[in-house]
């Protein structure tokens, strides 16, 4: 399997119809995959509940990476996402990304910050709302 990257995976959990979340999450994610959002750590559990939550209110997006690095099996990268949620409402947040992959290129753990650019304050947790 060729590695993932954030572009990817988010366009699949998120954006991508044709894929349960449990293929995308499959598809992209150890079965030992945890996350820390903002200093809170998810196991894959936890993730999903927070994907499911996201799939439920988010219509549509973009996902840009502005800079990615692989180094071996460390990544890197800093991207913003653009969301319109159901409601019509629009969320844009800046992620900066440092993460572990595991030997078949799937994301092992992920630690990451966010950064509302735009956005109504109930959505500033948006990166790890459940």
């Amino acid at each position: 399997m060729a590695r993932t990257g954030i572009k990817a995976a988010l366009t699949d959990l998120l954006l991508n119809d044709e894929l349960t979340l449990e293929e995308a999450v499959e598809r992209h994610f150890t079965p030992e995959y945890r996350q820390r959002t903002d200093g809170e750590w998810s196991n894959r559990a936890e993730f999903l509940q927070h994907m499911e939550h996201l799939r439920a209110i988010v219509a549509g997006g973009e996902i840009e990476v502005h800079e990615e690095l692989h180094d071996g099996d460390k990544y890197a990268d800093r991207h913003t996402c653009r969301m319109t949620k159901k409601d019509g409402s629009t969320v844009t947040m800046e992620v900066y990304v440092f993460a572990d992959l595991a030997a078949d290129g799937r994301f092992n753990r992920i630690e990451e910050t966010t950064l509302m650019l735009q956005g109504s304050d109930a959505d500033r947790n948006l990166g790890s709302a459940r």
